[in-house]
């Protein structure tokens, strides 16, 4: 080879790499790294739509936009709170960790979009609707009983839930959808786990209907004791029966969602998986049809490039930094935001002006998940990192505010008064039970701390830093933060802002801003 074909050669070698990193880019799988479960997906034209679940936090049931599947961002929430009790405030030792809303269905019927969920605390099944589905207002019924993992599904003029664990079953709703149509229940599949094998370990559950091809398809989850969690599919030609089931898909605990096509007619199945610490993460499988079956995967696999739009990150669509400054006709808190419980409106406050975030206390606690108005955001993978810039000259005897990971065993890292001194510490939560790792004694009322999370390979590792001097210089303090995903909370980790009394209420710690990155760097 000559030198000009040398040269030709290395020129289109990097024009090819240039193409490919310009334009050849595809999504991967996971499409959203951070703790999104229990997916329910519609499109409506162009445009994806997508509840998910939060149980504890509100407001509660985000909505979700999409123009690929692939790019998120929150555009709603069906509900603010779920209504007034001990548990949903955190009175009086109460608390409803891990329960509040689970799984949603959604929907598009005659104008109307319609998310439904349920509550296991509440013994309640919720029906939010409205026409305008990014900026609401919802309309919000509730009846009895709490249908588990039900899905919303709107035939003709009947409106049916399916649910169930094992045996699923089918009622027909009023048509104002107030309750359940008397002695309409009935029996759908007797035994949705069978084709799973009888060696049950979670029966089939998270049903999810969807009518194609003028048949009708049921998803559903099962996992085999020794197994991994496994997708059912049941096929119809009427929606009362009766179903064939078969397995859809056995790959890396992928499983419970369904279905969605896109305009050019190519079709998914939306899932998730269990991924340790950072939560339940959403995954996009390739679908094929086959003799009026979906076949999901290539070759039964999850393949982890899609032919999809490459992801431009969580930011700010999921997760987003926050200065507290506020322009006139912003709402007070954006979208990313949740609340661990009901919000106490009274002892929070956004100084628009100033840009802090105010927290106030107006009783005593001891620990922070009995703290009212802890504010939240997802922790985010590979890695992610939070930090906040906290004043802390409003704080009496006894006030501890700063920055946590939350879930049952919990880490933070804060500043207490204590003998009218102010130290600083970090702790983290073992069997339920609080230990204090490391303290140190300071003068100042302005610190900076942060929170980094290493959830690379379930690595789960979680480290707290502070700064005396503005964020030139950053410290350790404590140990690592083994995080562990529990079932009592079944929530990914949350960085989460708080502040409590445990001495003498009535003070206030201001928060200046927190900041989130996709990298953990200094």
């Amino acid at each position: 080879m000559n030198q000009h074909s040398k040269t030709l050669s290395i020129i289109f070698l990097f024009i090819a790499f240039f193409c490919h990193s310009v334009f050849g880019q595809k999504a991967i799988n996971p499409i959203i790294h951070a703790d999104v479960p229990d997916i329910s997906i519609i499109r409506e034209g162009d445009t994806y739509y997508m509840s998910s679940t939060t149980m504890h936090m509100n407001p509660g049931v985000p909505i979700m936009k999409s123009k690929d599947l692939v790019n998120w961002e929150i555009v709603s929430y069906a509900y603010e709170t779920l209504g007034v009790s001990d548990d949903l405030t955190l009175e009086n030792g109460k608390q409803m960790y891990g329960k509040g809303s689970w799984a949603s269905s959604l929907r598009f019927h005659n104008g109307y979009y319609y998310v439904s969920t349920f509550s296991g605390n509440t013994g309640k099944t919720y029906i939010f609707s409205t026409e305008d589905i990014e900026n609401g207002p919802w309309k919000s019924i509730e009846f009895s009983p709490s249908l588990h993992d039900h899905t919303l599904f709107f035939e003709e003029d009947k409106i049916y839930m399916i649910w169930g664990a094992g045996t699923i079953k089918m009622v027909e709703l009023e048509s104002d959808l107030s309750g359940i149509k008397p002695n309409s229940e009935k029996v759908l599949i007797q035994n949705a786990t069978e084709p799973a094998g009888s060696n049950v370990g979670l029966p089939a559950e998270g049903a999810q209907l969807f009518k194609a091809n003028n048949k009708y398809y049921l998803f559903n989850i099962a996992w085999p004791r020794g197994g991994m969690r496994t997708v059912i599919i049941h096929k119809a030609n009427n929606i009362n029966g009766p179903y064939e089931g078969r397995v859809a898909l056995q790959d890396k605990g992928v499983a419970q969602g369904g279905l969605i096509d896109t305009p050019d007619g190519n079709w998914f199945a939306y899932l998730f998986r269990d991924n340790g610490a950072v939560g339940r993460i959403p995954y996009l499988v390739p679908l094929t049809w086959e003799n009026d079956w979906p076949v999901l995967g290539e070759d039964g696999k999850v393949p982890m490039e899609l032919d999809l739009p490459k992801s431009k990150g969580l930011m700010p669509g999921i997760v987003a930094s926050d200065d507290f400054k506020r322009k006139k006709g912003e709402p007070d808190l954006p979208l990313v935001w949740q609340w661990n419980h009901n919000p106490a409106a009274e002892l929070w406050s956004i100084d628009r002006k100033k840009g802090f975030l105010r927290l106030k206390t107006d009783r005593i606690d001891h620990d922070i998940l009995q703290a009212r108005n802890m504010l939240t955001q997802r922790t985010f993978g590979p890695e992610s990192m939070g930090t906040i810039k906290l004043d802390l000259a409003g704080m009496k005897e006894g006030d501890f505010a700063g920055l946590s990971l939350l879930q049952k065993d919990y880490g933070l890292i804060g500043v207490r008064v204590h003998d009218g001194k102010k130290e600083l510490l970090m702790s983290r939560a073992e069997d339920s039970v609080e230990k204090e790792i490391e303290s140190l004694s300071f003068t100042g009322n302005s610190i900076l701390l942060r929170a980094v999370c290493d959830f690379k390979e379930r690595k789960d590792q979680a480290k707290f830093y502070y700064s005396l001097d503005n964020g030139k210089n950053w410290s350790q303090l404590g140990d690592i933060l083994q995080m562990k995903y529990t079932l009592p909370h079944f929530m990914g980790y949350r960085f989460g802002m708080f502040y409590y009394s445990t001495v003498q209420p009535g003070g206030h710690a201001d928060f200046d801003f927190f900041k989130i990155n996709d990298q953990i760097k200094f």
